[in-house]
């Protein structure tokens, strides 16, 4: 008899909408007993494969009382929202797609979805129309992939291959920060090899803002961090004065836009925006 796929799915689609249904009946944080239940679904790795069916049950029965209720309307913790129905929608149906989306020929509705996108974004943030984007699973990978970007740049400005040559030997590179920089800056500028300890601190005000007054004599190849939102007050740093000066020492400005997307570029200013660059960005 041939499997169907149906049933298995309707039965997902039933337990996330009654999961999403009772959201406003429980608590935000899952109870205790609900937390500890969650050692049923642990054990020795089975032998034999189990019904989908069971599988998904457990899921439901077991892991949903032990979810954080972060969909739901009385959820304020961290700096999440909570996931709309056209979202979920949305994702339900990528998931059947199973696209391999890195090429166009792996998948020509994702490749067209991206640069869909890409635009709209560059027209939101009034960039330019050329402007590329690259689309990542996060904030800490956003900052990783333009902090990169910035190091190609630079250092083969100077005349060196980074990923042909390493970092051995290279031309350093002056990595300048706030005091109140996020901690996913510094994680990536560590993965990078730039070293989360090498950095120059700058001081900030009593909103969390960078002092452009007190930026040190940029030389040699420098990136310069910039916050679009601090995360315990959301104010921005004072992009205008210190681009203005990172430009004339010819250092590569960095932006981490995580709280504060909305931070334009103007025309001829350098900016990376959580992974969205200008071409002109140093």
């Amino acid at each position: 008899m041939r499997y169907s796929h149906e049933p298995l799915l309707r039965s997902a689609a039933d337990r996330s909408i009654r999961y999403l249904g009772n959201l406003g009946q429980r608590p935000v944080a899952p109870a205790p007993e609900d937390v500890r239940r969650l050692e049923r679904l642990a054990g020795e790795l089975p032998a034999d494969p189990a019904d989908p069916e069971t599988v998904l049950g457990l899921l439901d029965e077991i892991g949903s009382p032990a979810t954080v209720a972060t969909a739901g309307g009385r959820y304020f913790g961290f700096v999440v929202g909570g996931a709309l129905p056209v979202t979920v929608a949305a994702n339900w149906l990528a998931a059947a797609w199973d696209q391999l989306a890195g090429m166009v020929v792996q998948s020509p509705v994702a490749a067209f979805l991206e640069e869909t996108v890409q635009g709209w974004l560059a027209d939101v943030l009034g960039l330019p129309p050329e402007t590329g984007a690259g689309f990542v699973s996060g904030d800490t990978m956003a900052n990783f992939a333009a902090l990169a970007a910035a190091r190609h740049a630079l250092l083969a400005r100077a005349g060196w291959d980074v990923e042909a040559q390493g970092l051995y030997g290279a031309p350093p590179i002056t990595v300048i920060v706030s005091d109140e920089t996020h901690i996913s800056v510094l994680k990536c500028l560590a993965m990078l090899g730039l070293g989360r300890e090498r950095v120059v601190r700058v001081p900030v005000d009593a909103q969390g803002r960078m002092c452009a007054g007190d930026l040190p004599r940029i030389a040699g190849p420098a990136i310069v961090c910039l916050q679009a939102g601090n995360v315990n007050t959301g104010s921005f740093d004072p992009a205008e004065q210190v681009v203005a000066a990172a430009h004339e020492a010819g250092a590569w400005v960095h932006e981490d836009g995580a709280f504060g997307l909305w931070a334009a570029a103007a025309p001829g200013r350098a900016h990376l925006v959580r992974g969205f660059a200008q071409a002109d960005s140093w």
